[in-house]
């Protein structure tokens, strides 16, 4: 925890309240709550596929909350209202502390609405729709995601672009990921910790200063350079960031609003990092379309055919649909969290274009300053000036020297002036 050390009043009655809702929060958590037994997946395969796995409000009610969901909203309640009295109404730093202890009142509504239609809706709020514009008249996420799946259909007719054989077990892609990190954080800090684990689904998870690998987890070294610039770059980094500060503590912990900016901020660095590839942004467009899907009315089934008629074998079509029905009944609304990756990288691109145009380029690293929120970024730029915030101690080398990013971003901000379908029509003879 950070020290007290030489704040003053001001300053220590926002580091309280900063500590109160950090504390606050600390039983949530969304993803165990909303997850399903191994068992339902068993049971899944047992039957071929064919049948709907037996989740229902009764389900989610055999599995309590870790806490009071009463007394939690009232806390929260309680930390907003003395944010108001000792912060005022349209303080800066109160404004973004009130907000959270508003998503988090919500984020308990939609676990305590576990297995009914009022689950998918408040997840609507917190994360988005797939039928969400971005701007009016702009397409929506439903349509970015066909339209990237129509470019990597044509990507995938070549037949030359496969993944690279996943080579390495869990040992080596340990001791390769922590090499790579060390480079950035520090090997002498032990700043991050690498290490195996079986207790995870996924094949890689992090956590607040560490990453654990799946122990019977295959991987390439594209996989590992995208687990270094995902995991550790951003996920990692922006929360050592946040516990750095040593006044808005807040930052060190992310509501819904949150993570739409972290995992943008994460497929961006995948894009420049040149870590991504074809296969892992089909993965991403396929979330999005299996939400757009159950959101339309397909039921879980339906949902899971549509991964295996990607090749997804059933075990893997099941694990795939899972995550857009968790909390959720297996014919509700979905779990929209998944859509934060391509919309968050849409809102991130904008922004970081739309700075470079403005010349406001000193707002840009500020987004690594902890768990933060697009919407807050002028305010966070106020907080550094005031020195309530720390700037970011840990940041990618993309984000460090804003010199090439600047100039990819001026080219872009040229380019979204031509129209693609008249160079198309100009090019059709030399392509």
């Amino acid at each position: 925890m950070n020290s007290h050390l030489a704040l003053d009043g001001y300053q220590l009655a926002v580091r309280a309240l900063s500590d109160r809702i950090v504390e606050a929060q600390t039983p949530i958590r969304v993803l165990d709550a909303v997850k399903w037994d191994d068992s339902v997946r068993q049971t899944f395969l047992k039957h071929k596929g064919r049948e709907l796995p037996a989740i229902d409000r009764s389900y989610y009610d055999s599995r309590p909350l870790p806490f009071d969901p009463a007394a939690k909203k009232l806390e929260f309640q309680n930390i907003e209202r003395d944010i108001t009295r000792q912060l005022g109404q349209f303080n800066p730093v109160g404004q973004i502390m009130r907000r959270m202890c508003r998503e988090y009142r919500m984020v308990i509504r939609m676990l305590e609405a576990r297995g009914t239609s009022d689950f998918g809706l408040i997840s609507q709020e917190l994360y988005g729709a797939a039928s969400d514009a971005f701007h009016a008249g702009d397409p929506t996420l439903a349509d970015l995601g066909l339209m990237f799946s129509d470019y990597l259909n044509n990507i995938d007719s070549r037949g030359d672009l496969k993944d690279e054989p996943k080579t390495l077990g869990a040992k080596e892609a340990v001791a390769l990921l922590q090499s790579r990190l060390n480079l950035v954080f520090g090997e002498s800090e032990n700043t991050i910790r690498v290490f195996e684990s079986d207790g995870i689904l996924a094949d890689a998870a992090a956590g607040a200063d560490y990453i654990k690998i799946r122990t019977d987890a295959m991987f390439n070294e594209r996989d590992v350079k995208a687990l270094e610039v995902h995991e550790g770059l951003v996920h990692v980094a922006t929360t050592l960031n946040g516990q750095n500060q040593p006044i808005c503590t807040f930052l060190a912990k992310g509501p819904p609003s949150s993570t739409v900016t972290q995992e943008g901020l994460a497929i961006l660095m995948e894009v420049i990092a040149f870590a991504s590839y074809p296969s892992r942004l089909r993965k991403l467009t396929n979330r999005t379309r299996a939400i757009h899907m159950a959101e339309q009315g397909a039921d879980f089934v339906q949902v899971c055919d549509f991964y295996r008629e990607q090749g997804f074998s059933l075990e893997d079509s099941y694990s795939n649909a899972s995550r857009a029905f968790r909390g959720s009944a297996p014919d509700g609304l979905p779990f929209t969290k998944d859509l934060s990756y391509l919309k968050g990288f849409i809102m991130i691109y904008n922004y970081i274009q739309l700075a470079v145009r403005k010349g406001k380029l000193e707002q840009i690293p500020l987004l690594f300053c902890g768990k933060t929120t697009l919407e807050d970024m002028r305010t966070l730029r106020q907080l550094v000036d005031e020195g309530l915030v720390s700037p970011p101690k840990y940041l990618p080398q993309q984000f460090r020297d804003l010199n090439s990013l600047s100039a990819w971003m001026c080219f872009s901000n040229f380019l979204n002036h031509l129209s693609l379908d008249r160079i198309e029509a100009d090019y059709a003879n030399i392509l």
